[in-house]
């Protein structure tokens, strides 16, 4: 950060990001500005590439230099908030907290309270300085409609390992889902790069054009029916919306997941629990494992499920 409070960028291009927009980069890189801020910056000249202007919709490639001098957000700093909350670790390196489906990670897009980092910072205090005012120690995200187990960080050190760790693949994530219909495979993996939707800058795909690779893996667990199939979710990189994309992909969408094409009846937003995270410690190094149990509405929806599959009779 420039003593006057603009902020100096300088980010080397890498080989996952070849391909990308210059401006989905930047939002994804700056989570604290805006994207249509970004925009600005990168109109005005603000932002260059390889010490020259260029447009929002410039195609980065491997080793293209981003530079700038951007004037710091005046987002309000979060403000403690005293919110239901089930935080399973604490200490003064990294919480490990449940967040319930319906609840932003952090401010974002004009919402500046009711989120998890307002509740983090009434129960805990203080949150690593780092990751932008708006998101303090945030290193992982799960959408809003997404709920389930997450580390955030409450130190500088903590922070650091913990992006480390992300960017190194070196944590374990499931995630457990209903997929709309019957998916008829009984463990999988898909391999398929995501980027951002040119539909809908919103939301992602699976492209052939898009630069990050994801991977995730499944295993079912339960059919009911050809209503919808009960998965366990390993992902192997962490894209933005990656078990959403990936089983609408395959043509099963997350139940519930109205943006990815499938609304339902039995649950009132996508059915997708983030069930365990594992880590190694920043300070100790020991590797921490938590599991979050399903929340009652995938629990309810499973037996309206069930239910429906057996029929009027009871039987199969």
């Amino acid at each position: 950060m420039a003593a006057n409070g603009a902020r100096e960028l300088r980010i080397v291009v890498g080989a996952e990001e070849a391909g990308e927009r210059l401006d989905a980069f930047l939002g994804n890189a700056l989570r604290e500005y805006s994207r249509s801020r970004l925009k600005g910056f990168i109109a005005a000249g603000d932002v260059t590439v390889n010490g020259a202007a260029v447009k929002p919709s410039y195609r980065l490639r491997e080793g293209d230099v981003v530079a700038g001098r951007l004037a710091t957000p005046a987002a309000p700093l979060p403000a403690p908030e005293e919110l239901p909350l089930t935080i399973y670790h604490v200490d003064e390196h990294v919480v490990v907290v449940e967040k319930p489906a319906g609840m932003l990670s952090h401010p974002a897009g004009g919402v500046t309270s009711g989120t998890l980092v307002n509740a983090l910072l009434h129960r805990v205090g203080a949150l690593a300085p780092v990751g932008g005012p708006s998101r303090p120690g945030i290193v992982h995200r799960l959408d809003k409609g997404t709920s389930g187990v997450m580390v955030v960080a409450r130190s500088e050190l903590g922070h650091r390992s913990l992006v480390k760790q992300f960017s190194r693949r070196a944590t374990a994530r499931t995630y457990v889902a209903l997929a709309a219909g019957n998916l008829p495979l009984d463990e999988g993996t898909v391999e398929a790069p995501i980027g951002r939707s040119s539909r809908d800058p919103r939301r992602f795909a699976v492209s052939p054009l898009a630069a990050k690779e994801a991977k995730t893996t499944f295993t079912a667990l339960e059919r009911f029916g050809e209503e919808a199939t009960l998965l366990r979710l390993r992902l192997y990189t962490g894209r933005t919306h990656q078990v959403r994309v990936h089983l609408a992909y395959l043509g099963h969408p997350v139940l519930g997941d109205a943006a990815y094409g499938s609304a339902s009846d039995v649950i009132a937003r996508p059915a997708l629990h983030a069930h365990t995270l594992a880590f190694d410690h920043p300070a100790s190094g020991r590797r921490m494992r938590f599991l979050s149990p399903l929340p009652a509405d995938i629990i309810e929806a499973c037996g309206r499920l069930r239910a429906r599959a057996q029929g009027p009779g009871g039987g199969p």
